[in-house]
């Protein structure tokens, strides 16, 4: 009799791990959703957090992203920015979560819940564990590759859902506020700004300033602060995977001829480094002196812009 008793005591043990764990889960969102409510969010000073948000440098550089599909420019906000949008909406809770991982694919949940209002938005996905790159498939074993093959696959269902939950209006609004940012708030010169840009595409992307010039129409001596902007969406389309370098620009325009700014830029900020070499030697006899400050880049914005993921 009591082998059986056992027997059935260790049979109901899993369900009833189960059931606490439920039970655990329901009283955290009902904990979650009191606080909520005891604490609703104040729409104008939410609005206002979002919209100083978007005043940083490092927030505007990644917050919007641009690719081209259809003939059409697509442009949205990236998971950078919607990430920050639900942070200062507040009362959100929102996230990417596994549920099953099976044979050579893992089943995961993107998922945004306005716990005031009890609108949610969820994404049920799959995500094998491969990846195609240069025409072979990859497969992946690792458990960390395969948390952050989930984990970058649900960015962009966690961003859906996001801005399935901010008004669109404010969403809008954070998007024409870090366009500001960029155009009217960047320390260097224009000239100097899209040089460094130039150069973070060929390092990066082998994108040459030929194949740039080409996509805009007119060589990168014509560009405007509006055009920088651009080139800043296109590199962060690129960063978050988004498109493709063949998606912006033809490889057969490097035949054709371009401006050479990038290359002049770099000439002529070493002929000025050498000149101030050359003039310091000549007033080493005064400790006070010191080299004229003209021709050192500091286009610092637009090295964090433009570098790597």
């Amino acid at each position: 009799m009591n082998q059986l008793s056992e027997q059935f005591n260790q049979q109901q043990q899993p369900s009833t791990l189960a059931h606490a764990s439920s039970s655990r889960e329901m009283e955290e969102v009902k904990g979650q959703i009191f606080m909520a409510r005891q604490f609703p969010r104040n729409v104008f000073q939410s609005e206002q957090r979002i919209l100083d948000a978007c005043k940083r440098q490092s927030l505007a550089k990644t917050a919007v992203y641009r690719y081209p599909r259809g003939g059409a420019m697509v442009e949205g906000p990236s998971i950078r920015l919607a990430e920050v949008l639900a942070q200062n909406w507040g009362n959100l809770a929102f996230g990417v979560k596994e549920l099953e991982q099976r044979e050579g694919e893992s089943v995961a949940l993107a998922y945004a819940w306005d716990l005031e209002t009890n609108v949610r938005q969820e994404k049920v996905f799959t995500v094998k564990h491969s990846k195609k790159a240069g025409g072979t498939i990859k497969k992946y074993d690792d458990p960390r590759d395969i948390y952050e093959l989930v984990a970058n696959n649900g960015a962009r269902r966690l961003r859906s859902c996001i801005l399935g939950i901010i008004p669109g209006d404010i969403v809008e609004q954070a998007v024409e506020e870090c366009n500001k940012t960029l155009s009217g708030a960047n320390k260097g010169p224009l000239k100097e700004r899209i040089a460094n840009a130039l150069n973070a595409f060929k390092n990066q992307y082998k994108v040459t300033q030929a194949m740039i010039e080409d996509r805009f129409g007119y060589n990168a001596d014509a560009f405007t602060e509006i055009d920088y902007v651009d080139l800043i969406k296109i590199f962060n389309s690129l960063k978050d995977g988004m498109s493709k370098p063949e998606d912006w620009f033809d490889k057969n325009a490097n035949k054709k001829s371009g401006s050479g700014l990038g290359e002049a830029f770099q000439e002529e900020k070493g002929s000025k480094s050498e000149g101030k070499s050359k003039e310091v030697k000549s007033k080493k006899g005064d400790i006070n002196d010191e080299p004229d400050a003209e021709g050192k880049i500091s286009a610092d914005e637009l090295e964090l812009s433009f570098e790597g993921s």
